[in-house]
């Protein structure tokens, strides 16, 4: 289920929320042009969220979607 509308599985988003830290981290890992202040993130906010993350990466909204599934 995707109660937010974000195209990310709730049940994701739920275990990301609980392992924020070492989500950050591996994201970072992952895109080291990445920093503490691209990863904050703020409820209700996914989408504009999302949209730095692919500016900052380069990569689609779907494709940094999908690693974070994959991932988590």
């Amino acid at each position: 289920m995707d109660a937010n509308n974000n195209g990310i599985d709730d049940s994701t988003e739920l275990r990301a929320r609980g392992n924020w830290n070492e989500i950050k981290g591996q994201t970072k890992q992952k895109w080291g042009n990445l920093t503490d202040d691209d990863m904050d993130y703020e409820e209700g906010k996914q989408d504009e969220w999302f949209g730095n993350l692919q500016q900052k990466t380069g990569e689609t909204m779907d494709d940094i979607k999908h690693w974070f599934q994959r991932t988590f």
